[in-house]
């Protein structure tokens, strides 16, 4: 399994989850690894250290669209299957695709936060970095809900911080200071609204300006709690593990590539009135594997994905 980036909540809930599947099969192994940073550049060099250890499969987030479809080529010229896991590359070579319906994703997480600021005012985004299929989805989601469902609502674009906390408090406190009269803010991914919660704190504007992050990581977690952040978008990070293992070993067994090839997971609002559902509460991320269980999860159907996607009171 080789990460998008090592130490995140999201792919660290995701190897719980890929493990849990491993070790009830009971003939699956499974090594991680990861950059340290979300970057092309230093994750090729591990897919191309990995191909010459010889692995029956790769599970992947690629970290680009375009820029890593000839690293896995290779992988998969060496003999080696490729399967993608939350993000994508721009091309059919792999094995298949198991993420998160991202696009709803970010609709969802627009008419959270329309519904936070009484359908008008200004919104802004803070994005990760170009190039990356579920982030670019996000935006695009949120972005084609407030045009056409939001009329009093005042897009202002994206800015990208580099997958950096810092990054993206500092863009945040900036355009603060721009736009006074911000509304809202969506952070597109865990480290984008961690920077952005940070922003809000720095300037006393919790709860003036509303906030909704994707994912649910142990510190947004306590931003939604503590009131600076309003509304949570949690993936199913530990269901995509799990279902990416149980399809390789499948594979592997059969030699039957999964059919349909794109397979999505669900997504599930996360708010304080039901952070303790405990519906709710399994889906938050976790820092190790010690309280993962195993879900059994299968992959959705669009459908049944978006609507997995409702709040819950």
């Amino acid at each position: 399994f080789i990460q998008g980036v090592i130490g995140d909540n999201f792919y660290i809930t995701m190897d719980c989850g890929a493990r849990a599947k491993a070790e009830a099969l009971g003939n699956v192994s499974i090594d991680t690894q990861g950059p340290e940073r979300f970057d092309q550049t230093l994750q090729t060099p591990i897919l191309s250290a990995v191909v010459q250890s010889k692995p029956d499969a790769i599970m992947m987030a690629p970290n680009d669209a375009k820029g890593m479809i000839a690293p896995i080529q290779a992988a998969i010229d060496a003999g080696i299957p490729v399967l993608c896991v939350d993000t994508t590359i721009d091309s059919d070579i792999q094995l298949g695709d198991v993420a998160t319906d991202n696009v709803e994703g970010g609709r969802l997480a627009a008419r959270g936060l329309a519904e936070q600021i009484g359908g008008k005012g200004k919104v802004f985004v803070v994005n990760v970095k170009p190039g990356i299929s579920t982030t670019d989805l996000r935006e695009q989601g949120f972005r084609e809900a407030i045009e056409q469902e939001f009329p009093d609502i005042e897009y202002l674009g994206q800015e990208y911080c580099d997958n950096d906390s810092n990054i993206a408090a500092q863009i945040v406190s900036a355009r603060l200071q721009s736009d006074p009269d911000l509304s809202g803010i969506f952070g597109t991914n865990l480290f984008a609204a961690q920077g952005a919660a940070a922003a809000l704190r720095q300037q006393n504007l919790q709860g003036k300006v509303k906030m909704v992050g994707f994912d649910a990581g142990l510190t947004q977690v306590q931003d939604l709690k503590s009131e600076t952040v309003d509304l949570l978008i949690a993936q199913h990070p530990g269901d995509i593990g799990e279902i990416a293992v149980g399809l390789l070993a499948e594979f592997l067994a059969s030699g039957v590539a999964p059919d349909p090839k794109e397979l999505v997971t669900g997504s599930t609002i996360v708010t304080r009135d039901n952070i303790d559902d405990p519906e709710v509460a399994r889906y938050l991320y976790v820092a190790d594997c010690g309280s993962y269980k195993l879900a059994n999860a299968e992959p959705l159907p669009q459908a049944d994905a978006t609507a997995e996607a409702t709040p819950m009171a």
